[in-house]
């Protein structure tokens, strides 16, 4: 696990040493164990890292025999082995044992298709000398991240914004802030890729290479996930296979030269991965539980039902209100963007305590994506049927009482019977194609019109969100309207906030983290699965449940889904007022010229009061005010 940046210049001129040298340095967070460079004229390359595998032999950057080939690389690759077995039948000679000395031979071998044979999380650069080429690709489900921007005839890249806005603004090239990446912050929560908040750079999509030759850059999906022809199997042979397919995820990802561990929350998907990982051990597992004062969003007593049961060595941390302002500072400062989620902060305390014990944790990220584990995955088709009534009563009389109801930000289900009804505005309101919109979207197009200055607004298109998902919906390799919406959120909330979130929050802490549901074979083999064996009634991940229920407490598999959320709500209502009017109202904010004040300050006067409940809004502001605050106000 490592962090990578770089650069490459059109005219072969040379890189400026210092400049690739604060670029990696960005990155030390990633990969505190070493460092590596490669110079030659016209190309830059540059890593950090954490050893995890082959830790004597390992360093980076890496290159073939003859020197012509040099690849900087970040992620695990699980087939290596035999990856390399097959390598040396046809000839090629290895110097290291490490998983990054694959990519050049089997890129010797198959060219740009050198991904399609990878089995893993990885993002890599690599640099053909001769060909004066620079293929940079991503995994398939996007777990490792890369942005990349091209100015002036120079092509940069590196693991994390900060480090590419770093060299950018040493070079002199302008940033300009993208408002309509903003607009879609305010709705999703996170700024869906290739989009950042800055003009002219972006993300690489996951299942994407791109090929930088001569100042051309080309750009192309390599991978997709696919929902149809269906299995023709029974529910007993789906159990039988999925059991095998998992534990074989599991047991590759404990392939480590380092001491490794669990993040356990309690719910289905980390408890069955640490059941796995107990059955698979000779040693007790390490797990690693976060919790809260309010128990209403404290999951240890879960989380220790599991720990229990399996002997683990078992460790917990306690997030508390004080732990906010100053901490969220700092979180901004490594994601280089805006992240709404509130659940950054306990997954950054939570690494922070597993990496005082081990190097890498495994976790039951992509479970839900995978085997339908969202409560609106079954309220879809309900609240589908409920569009079949007239108009006039769907989009005009129901908004217009429900909108003296009580507004409930945490979303989607699980409050009052205010907070359903409230719901039926929005469903009347959003395309059915965009779930994730209408059941969990922070800000609606209304509230945007009202929150935008209206000099901003006039260059906004505020539904352009809505569009963005729908498209997705409709590209769907799938039939079904469940199909279509799984894979809608698998390729873009899953990498856009859930694997930002994960990544992140676990490299700044120098931990790796490993998700066995996003083996990307695994994942083809079960969007592939009946819909029946995902949804049943008003129960997901059906097939899941009853593959492993023999590892569970019956406690656990009567749960339904929580989520890994904190008391938001309360503490922006109570200790967290004065930080928050602060943080949002500070006249010397970037974010005053984009927003009317006058909209917050009611927004925050009616969470107060509790006529309202604000709360997941007025955090995705607060973390935007603190994003403008280190990365806008040098550039006004």
């Amino acid at each position: 696990m490592c962090g990578i940046c770089g650069l490459v210049r059109q005219d072969g001129g040379p890189v400026e040493r210092g400049l690739l040298e604060k670029m990696n340095n960005a990155l030390l967070h990633r990969g505190p164990d070493g460092e590596g460079y490669y110079y030659h004229p016209g190309v830059g390359l540059a890593m950090r890292r954490l050893a995890i595998i082959d830790l004597i032999t390992g360093d980076q950057p890496i290159c073939n025999e003859d020197g012509t080939l040099w690849v900087v690389y970040n992620g695990e690759i699980y087939n290596f082995l035999s990856l390399r077995s097959e390598l040396e039948k046809r000839g090629h000679h290895f110097k290291t044992r490490s998983d990054t000395e694959c990519l050049l031979h089997l890129y010797e071998e198959y060219g740009d298709n050198c991904v399609d044979h990878l089995r893993g999380m990885f993002a890599f650069a690599l640099w053909d000398e001769g060909a004066q080429r620079l293929l940079v690709a991503r995994d398939r489900l996007g777990k490792k991240p890369i942005y990349y921007t091209e100015r002036d005839g120079v092509f940069y890249f590196s693991s994390e914004l900060p480090s590419l806005l770093l060299a950018l603004r040493q070079a002199g090239a302008s940033l300009d802030i993208s408002l309509p990446a903003i607009d879609y912050y305010l709705s999703l929560q996170y700024i869906p890729e290739p989009y950042t908040p800055f003009e002219q750079v972006y993300k690489l999509p996951a299942a994407h290479r791109l090929v930088w030759q001569r100042g051309s850059c080309r750009l192309e999906c390599y991978w997709q996930l696919s929902y149809s022809p269906k299995w023709s199997i029974s529910e007993q042979e789906a159990a039988s296979e999925l059991g095998v397919r998992l534990r074989e995820a599991v047991r590759l990802r404990l392939i480590s030269d380092v001491p490794l561990g669990a993040h356990l929350s309690g719910g289905i998907d980390s408890s069955i991965i640490v059941a796995l990982m107990a059955e698979a051990s000779s040693q007790p597992v390490k797990t690693f539980s976060v919790g809260f004062e309010d128990e209403a969003f404290s999951e240890l007593q879960y989380a220790r039902l599991i720990a229990e049961r399996y002997a683990t060595e078992h460790h917990e941390f306690i997030l508390t209100y004080g732990d906010v302002p100053a901490t969220l500072e700092q979180l901004v400062r490594y994601l280089g963007e805006p992240l709404g989620d509130p659940s950054i902060l306990p997954l950054y305390h939570l690494s922070r305590l597993t990496r005082q014990f081990v190097t890498v944790a495994l976790n039951g990220d992509g479970g839900d994506e995978a085997f339908a584990g969202y409560q609106r995955y079954w309220l879809d088709p309900w609240a589908n049927r409920y569009l079949w009534l007239p108009g006039a009563f769907t989009r005009g009389i129901v908004p217009a009482l429900v909108r003296y109801l009580p507004d409930r930000a945490d979303l989607p289900i699980g409050g009052s019977l205010a907070n359903g009804f409230k719901r039926l505005e929005q469903i009347s309101q959003i395309d059915p194609r965009a779930s994730i919109l209408r059941w969990g979207s922070y800000f609606t197009p209304r509230q945007k019109g009202q929150l935008w200055k209206q000099d901003q607004l006039a260059h906004l298109q505020v539904d352009n969100v809505e569009t963005f998902i729908t498209e997705r919906f409709e590209r769907a390799p799938a039939e079904t309207f469940l199909d279509r919406t799984m894979y809608t959120d698998i390729t873009t909330y899953l990498p856009g906030d859930l694997l930002v979130k994960a990544d992140r929050m676990t490299m700044a802490s120098s931990l790796e983290g490993r998700s066995p549901f996003l083996d990307h074979e695994l994942a083809a083999w079960v969007a592939r699965l009946p819909g029946k064996m995902k949804v049943r009634g008003l129960q997901g991940k059906v097939l899941l449940r009853k593959t492993f229920a023999d590892l569970l407490p019956d406690q656990i598999q009567r749960r339904g889904k929580q989520g890994f959320g904190i008391p938001v709500s309360a503490w922006l209502r109570g200790p967290l007022v004065s930080w928050t009017r602060e943080v949002l109202l500070d006249q010397k904010s970037p974010i005053m010229d984009w927003f009317n004040p006058e909209y917050i300050e009611k927004m925050l006067s009616e969470h107060i009061s509790g006529r309202m409940d604000h709360g997941k809004r007025l955090w995705a502001l607060a973390v935007l005010g603190m994003w403008s605050r280190t990365f806008v106000w040098d550039l006004r």
